[in-house]
């Protein structure tokens, strides 16, 4: 996920104006054209000339005015389609049980629901103390807070020891910056405790007036400082406990499960680092944990004298687990107690009193250990097809027999389920409703098949489709992927994706290199100098499914965002015959720019995994790939670009550049559409329906290339 780069040259700056006309008619508008400002860019002896990285600017008006022009072009253009849009937006709405709610959760001696009221957009957070009968306590609502904001998102929530009080951060504008306030949840006062400019990550000290939050960088954004404050004191005054000066980490604060420990975790894409004090010491000094050693990830959980210690240390590829004594931390004294296996990833640990639960995948599969602390009786969950996700949820207690979990695939809805691990009996606390009437997982076929890579490796494809389609390469296929990160992108059930699947569509997840969908070296070989293998698996996919007959190049459609976005320009530039159209959302499409900018929000703590193109031989690669610097002369495939004018993690600034550039170089009239959410960030719309809206373009976008009309 991330933001610029491109090409520049000359001295003189070629001014063209907008060929955009009033007095066009709706039937045959034209694209605008950006202005062409060459910049010089210049590194490691190779020049680059940038025709538009003027549109670097938020505050310019004549930025502003291009991005609007976009957006009246692609609403010009799709005005015909605008019923269509309304239609499936409402389809989609009436899918959704409007006055639902969370199953509860109980912490502390009070029952923690979130709920939605029909025809309201915004979550109402509340709580019921000692029994789900007794009176609701409204913390808060989110639909009264977010009058007269056009975004608005609630973050950092934590309720003190005494359940008197509630921190809470609130953004309005979707650039993930924070005002961290105060309620009284006994009197509903808001409190005259207010920080600006913070990341919505804060956590109470056990005395219930001591509060550790952590602030970013003002231009980077880069989480690098921990305040402490008092209730009551003057925030100016805060303490700063914690400066992370290494630009390459990020900084949070938590509290531990147990109640004992404030954490405060530094890390970067290869190195951890914690430290803590005892929570009922607050004014105390950190103690680090074990000192960073680049290399040496670990994540820690503390339990009874010890901690629990999930890490790669002794080349533990995978990952292993580790115990040690809470008086004596470093590495020397960590004792293994799972050992590392080279065939399944530990991907985290719940613990219990009488039982510890191990989250694994092997095989590109999720799977649920259950283990006694006795030694006896292990066993795992068990789940019949291979196309679902499980995922334990919120287990706040200790003393319990009972694991509560997630399960959900491709055709069945999610559910959430407390498992006792005693019994090995489970019940299901709630199942997703799909309204409608129209809804059967029984019409839906759901397989997972594998296509060969280039190089000969095996990438799994998780695919779902109405019962009864023939494979005779006339079906619609939409191929989705991410690839980065380490993130692995399981089968998830949506309710959106019934109105393509219901129209025929096929819908696809490719689980290529650069996740950890088959392990900690299925990401490894898919970042740095090994990237271009994210690329050429989803090719390799697109040709798989193309050549099994589930659809043909006239009918395959390609989607991702963000870094996914990377690689739906990537894979345009690559092998642009493949696809009828593609769907980039936010995408990180001028990757060289953006990675020798350090002032950009990110960039520095991702030179593990992209690398840093101040180094000639990343600078090579990156160059060799990134979307942006590669367009060229060619056909393109119909394309819907969307991003958000305030996005802190891949700047609009890049999706605006690579279509100004696509305009002007590709060289058939396909669609091109640049689509700027003017009031939002990262993560579009804010509100559950709103955001709907947003996915009812793209599937327009695809429908409508389909010539499907209802």
């Amino acid at each position: 996920m991330k933001n610029t780069i491109f090409i520049c040259c000359l001295c003189t700056i070629f001014a063209t104006s907008f060929s955009q006309n009033k007095n066009e008619t709706m039937s045959n508008p034209k694209a605008p054209i950006a202005p062409v400002k060459p910049k010089k860019l210049e590194k490691h002896g190779d020049v680059r000339i940038d025709n538009y990285f003027w549109l670097n600017d938020r505050e310019n008006p004549e930025v502003i005015d291009y991005l609007n022009k976009e957006n009246d072009y692609y609403h010009t253009v799709t005005a015909s389609t605008k019923d269509f849009q309304t239609a499936l937006f409402e389809e989609m709405k009436g899918r959704i049980k409007e006055d639902d709610e969370s199953v509860p959760y109980l912490y502390n001696g009070y029952y923690y629901i979130t709920r939605f009221e029909k025809g309201q957009d915004y979550p109402i957070y509340s709580r019921k103390k000692g029994s789900l009968e007794a009176p609701e306590e409204i913390m808060f609502n989110c639909n009264e807070m977010a009058k007269g904001h056009k975004y608005f998102q609630l973050g950092g929530v934590s309720i003190s020891n005494d359940n008197q009080l509630a921190i809470f951060c609130t953004d309005v504008i979707g650039r993930r910056i924070y005002s961290m306030q105060i309620k009284n949840l006994v009197t509903g006062e808001i409190l005259s405790d207010k920080v600006e400019q913070t990341t919505g990550n804060a956590v109470w000290a056990n005395d219930n007036k001591t509060i550790f939050y952590t602030k970013q960088d003002e231009k980077t954004l880069r989480s690098d400082k921990v305040y402490k404050h008092k209730m009551g004191a003057s925030t100016e005054n805060d303490e700063l406990v914690y400066f992370e000066k290494d630009d390459t980490f990020n900084v949070s604060v938590s509290k531990s499960k147990s109640k004992k420990y404030i954490t405060i975790a530094c890390g970067s894409t290869l190195t951890d680092e914690y430290q803590t004090i005892l929570a009922d010491e607050p004014d105390s000094k950190f103690k680090i944990f074990q000192k960073r050693v680049r290399g040496l990830e670990y994540s820690i959980s503390h339990y009874g004298d010890s901690f629990y210690v999930v890490t790669n240390k002794d080349k533990a590829t995978n990952f292993k687990l580790m115990k040690v004594n809470e008086n004596n931390t470093s590495q020397e004294n960590w004792v293994d107690l799972i050992s590392h296996r080279s065939d399944v990833l530990m991907e985290g640990i719940d613990i219990f009193k009488d039982y510890l639960v191990v989250s694994e995948r092997s095989n590109g599969l999720n799977k649920i250990r259950i283990m006694t602390w006795s030694g006896k009786g292990e066993y795992y969950l068990p789940f019949e097809i291979e196309t679902y996700t499980c995922y334990t949820t919120t287990n706040v207690d200790f003393d319990t027999d009972v694991l509560r979990y997630g399960y959900q695939s491709l055709a069945t809805p999610s559910s959430v389920i407390d498992f006792n691990m005693k019994t090995k009996t489970k019940e299901i606390k709630k199942e997703q409703q799909v309204l409608g009437g129209k809804f059967d997982k029984n019409n839906y076929t759901e397989e997972r098949v594998w296509a060969t890579a280039t190089d000969g490796t095996k990438v799994p494809i998780s695919m779902v489709y109405r019962k009864g389609i023939k494979k005779d390469g006339k079906n619609p296929l939409l191929l989705y992927a991410y690839g980065s990160y380490g993130l692995s992108m399981d089968p998830y059930f949506s309710t959106t994706r019934l109105s393509l699947l219901d129209r025929g569509f096929v819908y696809a997840i490719a689980h290529i290199r650069g996740g950890e969908d088959l392990g900690r070296q299925w990401y490894e070989d898919g970042k740095l100098l090994k990237k271009k293998n994210t690329f050429t698996d989803f090719i390799d996919c697109s040709k798989y499914v193309i050549a099994e007959k589930f659809t043909s190049a006239e009918h395959l459609y390609a989607e991702g965002g963000s870094a996914g976005g990377l690689l739906m320009g990537a894979i345009v530039n690559m092998a642009p015959q493949l696809y009828n159209g593609v769907i980039a959302q936010v995408p990180f499409v001028d990757v060289m720019t953006t990675m020798l900018d350090d002032s950009i929000p990110l960039t520095t703590g991702e030179y593990d995994e992209w690398g840093n193109p101040n180094v000639k031989k990343y600078y090579d690669y990156m160059l060799s790939y990134s979307p942006y610097d590669n367009v060229k002369a060619q056909d393109y495939p119909n394309m819907y670009v969307g991003t958000g004018l305030h996005d802190s993690q891949v700047q609009y600034w890049e999706p605006a550049k690579w279509v100004a550039k696509l305009r002007v170089t590709k060289t058939n009239d396909k669609q091109l559409f640049l689509d700027t959410n003017m009031d939002a960030g990262h993560g579009g719309a804010s509100g559950r329906f709103e955001a709907l809206k947003e996915v009812a373009k793209e599937f327009t976008f695809l429908l409508d290339l389909e010539k499907i009309k209802k």
